[in-house]
């Protein structure tokens, strides 16, 4: 479908010479990294050895200093983090936490690096199951947020832990590389150079959100979904997952002020698995409508959500009905209008997997399943608006993915037929209708 001009959308207003708004700050999710766990149950892309890294899982991470990278989709003059401990079985303690500009691998750009504080605190306990959100932090170096050359970097986000942390909460599929010191080292996380961090990881680990302060309207726009929406066969480090495409094409209009963040997991399904902790994990991780409240509702400013997910349902993995399927989608959405008023749910149909190397997938049950559900999400009425991903994907010929859209993009190889690569991401971001993703004012 064809995007239609946003100039009806969202309007900004004017900035004052000091590059303020009129209007009062407030929160938008500029990234987030849906948790499961714990480590090393999941679905990795292009996972280095972990060994050298976490030599026990039931440990955890030992006196050590992870710096994650990751990348904001917004940037605002503070940011605030949430630190996870959802699938952790004991109090995580952590100190020494920065927030700083990556320059590149481990190493950040140096004056950026800032100390992130919780309740007034350098130090702060996570209790098994628990969240917490940092104070707010100053970034300098993003004093103006429009600054066209801050668009696209990373934050190095680094943290101590302090003894053992037990059951790691994390998330398995980064595909971002991101860096640990060797066990036992201690805090390390004001050093700017990269010395101190010789492993590196493609997985986050207990920093789930990011959050950054905004003065004009900031339309979040989550991508909710299953490994097509984590990003399972693009490129590492390239951001070119189709969320990554849409976020591009946004920004192309309304610059700094919307934002879209991935909220995908690996194996995820909408209804399965029935119950799921550190001691009953699932490598898809906890069930969409589980995770519903952490993941999507407990964002900041979610305008719109984007739900691709089902497909794992009706593999041999899930085994779900047609009928159980469309259930927890009805119920999904219900909760999810109940909870934020206004959201937009946008519901898109599933790519084939048809002829896919999975032995989970691409058997005639799960295609006559999928488009079945593909039928109830176009015409059910029960999203307020629909994206095609199975048209942008799929080959007329051979009922599955298209020859172009096969061979995969992150390490290389022939592709599963079952996960689009970078020009099947290409596609299905650049064929999103944006006057249907965003609500109109």
């Amino acid at each position: 479908m064809a995007a239609i001009c946003l100039g009806t959308l969202w309007a900004v207003p004017a900035r004052a010479q000091d590059g303020r708004t009129s209007e009062t700050p407030r929160w938008a999710t500029a990234w987030a990294g849906s948790v499961q766990g714990p480590y090393p149950v999941g679905n990795p892309s292009a996972q280095p050895d972990q060994s050298f890294a976490f030599p026990d899982p039931a440990e955890g991470a030992r006196d050590q200093t992870l710096r994650l990278v990751l990348r904001p989709d917004v940037w605002g003059r503070e940011a605030r983090v949430r630190i996870s401990n959802a699938f952790g079985t004991r109090p995580l303690t952590l100190d020494g936490v920065h927030a700083g500009l990556q320059l590149g691998g481990a190493a950040l750009v140096p004056g950026t690096n800032r100390p992130v504080r919780f309740a007034g605190q350098d130090r702060v306990t996570v209790p098994p199951g628990g969240e917490v959100w940092s104070d707010a932090v100053a970034l300098p170096f993003a004093a103006d947020p429009e600054a066209p050359l801050l668009a696209g970097r990373k934050l190095a986000v680094s943290l101590h832990v302090v003894g053992l942390s037990g059951p790691m909460t994390w998330h398995a599929k980064a595909l971002q590389t991101s860096y640990a010191t060797a066990p036992g080292a201690g805090s390390r996380g004001t050093d700017e150079g990269e010395a101190a961090f010789p492993y590196s990881t493609a997985s986050w680990f207990f920093v789930d959100a990011v959050d950054m302060a905004v003065g004009a309207p900031t339309p979040v726009v989550v991508a909710f979904g299953d490994s097509i929406t984590d990003g399972t066969a693009s490129t590492m480090n390239g951001d070119d997952r189709w969320p990554d495409v849409l976020a591009r094409r946004l920004h192309a209009t309304l610059g700094n002020r919307v934002a879209v963040v991935n909220a995908g997991i690996g194996g995820n399904q909408v209804v399965g698995p029935a119950s799921y902790g550190p001691q009953k994990p699932f490598p898809g991780g906890p069930s969409a409508l589980s995770r519903l409240d952490r993941d999507v509702i407990g964002l900041s400013g979610v305008a719109s959500v984007i739900w691709l997910e089902g497909i794992n349902d009706f593999s041999r993995n899930g085994e779900a009905s047609l009928p159980a399927v469309e259930a927890g989608m009805r119920e999904g959405v219900a909760r999810l209008r109940a909870r934020i008023p206004g959201v937009r749910v946008i519901g898109a149909t599933l790519p084939s997997a048809k002829g896919s190397s999975s032995a989970a997938h691409g058997h005639p049950e799960q295609d006559e399943k999928r488009r079945g559900l593909n039928a109830f999400i176009r015409d059910s009425g029960v999203f307020d608006g629909v994206v095609d991903f199975d048209a942008a994907t799929l080959d007329p010929a051979a009922g599955g993915l298209r020859p172009e859209m096969v061979p995969e993009s992150t390490t290389g190889g022939k592709g599963d037929r079952l996960h689009p690569n970078r020009a099947g991401y290409l596609a299905m971001g650049s064929g999103i209708d944006l006057g249907v993703v965003l609500p109109r004012r």
